[in-house]
């Protein structure tokens, strides 16, 4: 294999072979869920650059535990998940005091205007479609790690 086979190949197993990357860092903590793990993998790119620390979930449950246990900075969100949907998810963590305030970014493929809505309405903070270019990604979530540096 070559280098960037091999720095994809490390970077699969570290994020979805374990679940979950964390350090003792004061880097924001970002937890992004998707089924699919090329998604993941494309999330986990975008955070990259800001030196982010990612925890991973690839269901609604699991992304529950993870945001009710480690409390991130902020969630990347797949709406179309195969136990909760994304807006299940998103109303639980608005009931929940320890995750009612985490911001939470819908990263979807619903494109319509209406769905927006009906996303933020839900609880979503931001919202971004699939397929999206990576520079979207990281200029959308930019804002908000930079709000999470200044609280934390």
């Amino acid at each position: 294999m070559g280098y960037l086979e091999d720095s994809f190949y490390d970077l699969r197993q570290s994020i979805v072979g374990s679940g979950i990357q964390l350090s003792q860092s004061s880097r924001p903590l970002v937890l992004a869920v998707d089924d699919d793990e090329d998604n993941l993998l494309l999330m986990a790119y975008a955070l990259e650059q800001p030196n982010c620390t990612l925890l991973a979930a690839k269901d609604g449950k699991s992304a529950l535990s993870l945001a009710q246990t480690y409390q991130p900075n902020l969630i990347l969100l797949d709406i179309l998940l195969p136990d909760l949907s994304g807006i299940e998810v998103v109303s639980q963590l608005r009931q929940d005091p320890r995750t009612a305030k985490i911001p939470v970014i819908a990263v979807t493929a619903f494109a319509k205007p209406e769905d927006r809505e009906r996303l933020i309405v839900a609880g979503c903070n931001d919202y971004i479609c699939k397929p999206y270019l990576l520079e979207d990604l990281e200029a959308l979530i930019q804002p908000y790690l930079s709000s999470a540096l200044i609280i934390s």
